[in-house]
């Protein structure tokens, strides 16, 4: 029976409808009679008018078809489709009332008006008790999802009478935290408290929840979406009708606001001026080209027009992207420059001295280094060898293909760390130190490096994570409360780089101004009030976003520092400052380097931070295993 039903295309429907209006005419015709009694009796009259019941069919069908009754499904049969049937009804009495002149039967007036009656209140019930069928049918023929409306407002009233007539979905209950609707019933379905909501689910066998709450903010959907989720509910969330028809403005709610707006100050443009000399027309390689600082100084060097422009990224995605971003670049401005896209690692000394050598290098800025926290803490042997072996290969490598200029990106995490990827980033700075003071002056490389703080907006940075997780109802977490970090944005970074680079004459740790250091609990706040929506806590307990403290992580420290020392030198970049610190001997770090690759080929994590911890000032061990979450 259901593969009948959904076997019939639109022309079959129609014509079922038809017959079924052609039965009802001789149906009210017959019940018309019986009603009024006439002389003769009600079969002797009926007989007399079979002569004209064949144009009454035809008429009927021809009326149907003419103003479109026969098209409208029963599913859809509402209020107007109700008028046109007392249209149908209205136009057969009168067709039946000339047919019977012509015909000089003499029936009464009041026998079709009978029968136009009957037959209209026949066809409603019919179309009625066709739909029910179908229900039925699709009921116990199909698997029927069971449906619970969460918000019996006129958002969840409208739903509740689209569904109605679906095949496989069937509307069962509202639940509402409007207790003034508790008990009461809308559009036939019982109303039930939101707190008893597990307790509807489960006696009512519900398999999904719809979410017809659009007055709720996003955050607070999401979190009942949460909540019912873990109930192994399917849940969907409507749309408010204004948002359907584009009177209300979505695109601003769902796009994040710009990392900037947290920076605290206003962003500072530094315009390379003559540092783009150092650039222009080189060879230029960009270790780490699909990450966020390697990205940026990409297409900060290609302004700088330089020769050639060489995209050193271990990331196939990551050098994917920038690679078609800068061939766009370089297509539409007409530039004259190469761009050679290259997949490999800083750690691979012979495919480093390859491409060195190819392609004459002159700069390199190495940018590659694995900067995350809570990862690198738990697996410190990969972080130790990719961001110092990586380092060493690279500038060793460098110093021997005559490399102009080597300038390291570092972190302000180097000083004094408390983790390990600080303390790696610390030894890499050891590591490009000694080269210069070692081979700089013989090969005639100039070794740099450069320390800045957190950089807004890049992967791993806290401003995407918080947005993140307010796209997802929060909490927004937070390490401490008085945690705080020095903030600024990628493109103020990469030109100081790019300036401190081309100043260096070897062997200086450049400190960029970042400011005063932002708390990342005020963070946090501007996060979620810059999107529309309250801070929920003691004093506010019914906003919507809520902020948890978590607890510092394993190497976590309560604020950062830029210098080992406070003896600051300045620059003719009023935002770059120099720093000459100790560091060790050759032998000391060959003697750090030897350990350390042992500890690499043993496999043992606690000898490498043992080996840290002797060379690398300040740094402590931390034994908790790191929440990489």
């Amino acid at each position: 029976m259901l593969n009948w039903i959904k076997s019939l295309n639109k022309a079959q429907k129609r014509r079922v409808m038809q017959v079924i209006d052609a039965v009802l005419v001789p149906l009210a015709l017959l019940f018309a009679f019986a009603a009024l009694d006439l002389p003769g009796g009600t079969w002797e009259n009926m007989r007399s008018y079979m002569l004209l019941l064949p144009y009454m069919i035809f008429a009927t069908i021809g009326i149907s078809i003419w103003i479109g009754i026969s098209d409208i499904q029963v599913s859809a049969y509402e209020a107007a489709s109700v008028g046109l049937t007392g249209i149908h009804a209205l136009l057969l009495t009168i067709a039946s009332i000339v047919f019977s002149d012509i015909a000089g039967l003499g029936l009464p007036i009041g026998l079709h008006m009978v029968f136009g009656v009957v037959f209209f209140c026949f066809a409603v019930a019919s179309r009625a008790v066709l739909l029910q069928l179908v229900l039925a049918v699709y009921r116990y023929s199909a698997t029927r999802t069971r449906v619970l409306i969460y918000g019996a407002g006129t958002t969840g009233s409208q739903i509740v009478s689209a569904l109605r007539g679906h095949e496989t979905i069937q509307p069962v209950a509202f639940v509402d935290d409007n207790k003034g609707l508790h008990g009461m019933r809308v559009q036939r379905l019982p109303v039930f408290p939101a707190v008893n909501i597990a307790k509807v689910v489960r006696e009512n066998q519900i398999d999904r929840v719809l979410l017809a709450v659009p007055s709720l903010s996003r955050p607070k959907q999401a979190q009942i979406a949460r909540r019912l989720e873990k109930m192994g509910l399917e849940v969907q969330t409507l749309p408010s009708f204004s948002q359907l028809i584009g009177e209300e403005a979505l695109v601003d709610q769902l796009t994040p606001v710009s990392a900037k707006s947290f920076l605290g100050r206003v962003e500072v443009d530094h315009p390379l001026g003559d540092a783009s000399n150092s650039y222009r027309d080189k060879v230029v390689l960009i270790s780490g080209a699909g990450g966020s600082i390697g990205s940026e100084l990409c297409r900060q060097v290609i302004e700088c027009k330089p020769a050639k422009l060489i995209l050193f990224e271990l990331s196939e995605l990551g050098l994917y992207n920038i690679d078609m971003e800068l061939r766009s670049v370089i297509e539409q401005d007409d530039l004259d420059i190469e761009l050679i896209p290259v997949l490999g690692t800083v750690t691979d000394s012979r495919q480093v001295r390859k491409l060195l050598l190819t392609h004459g290098v002159q700069v390199v800025l190495h940018a590659a280094a694995y900067k995350h926290v809570p990862l690198v803490e738990a697996n410190p042997l990969t972080g130790l060898v990719n961001n110092v072996f990586g380092t060493q290969t690279l500038a060793e490598q460098a110093a021997k293909a005559g490399v102009e200029r080597f300038m390291l990106i570092s972190s302000d995490k180097a000083v004094r760390p408390a983790n390990v990827m600080g303390a790696s980033k610390r030894l890499a700075e050891l590591v490009v130190r000694d080269m210069a003071t070692r081979v700089g002056n013989k090969k005639g490389t100039v070794f740099s490096m450069v320390r800045f703080g957190n950089v807004l907006g890049s992967s791993g940075s806290v401003v995407p994570l918080f947005q993140d997780q307010l796209s997802r109802g929060g909490p927004l977490t937070v390490t401490d409360k008085g945690v705080e970090r020095y903030f600024m944005t990628v493109q103020e970074a990469v030109q100081l780089v790019l300036q401190a680079c081309s100043i260096s004459r070897g062997a200086e740790v450049f400190v960029l101004d970042m400011g005063q250091p932002v708390p990342i609990l005020r963070l946090a706040r501007q996060v979620i009030e810059s999107a529309g929506y309250e801070v929920r806590d003691a004093d506010n307990p019914d906003g919507d976003i809520e902020i948890q403290i978590t607890g510092l992580r394993p190497g976590e420290k309560m604020s950062e520092e830029l210098t080992l020392s406070d003896d600051l030198l300045g620059t003719t970049y009023p935002k770059i400052f120099m720093t000459h610190e100790e560091g060790l001997s050759q032998i000391e770090i060959a003697s750090a380097l030897r350990s350390l690759r042992e500890a690499f080929v043993a496999s043992d994590e606690d000898m490498a931070r043992d080996v840290v911890r002797r060379w690398v000032e300040g740094f402590q061990v931390v034994v908790e295993k790191a929440d990489v979450s």
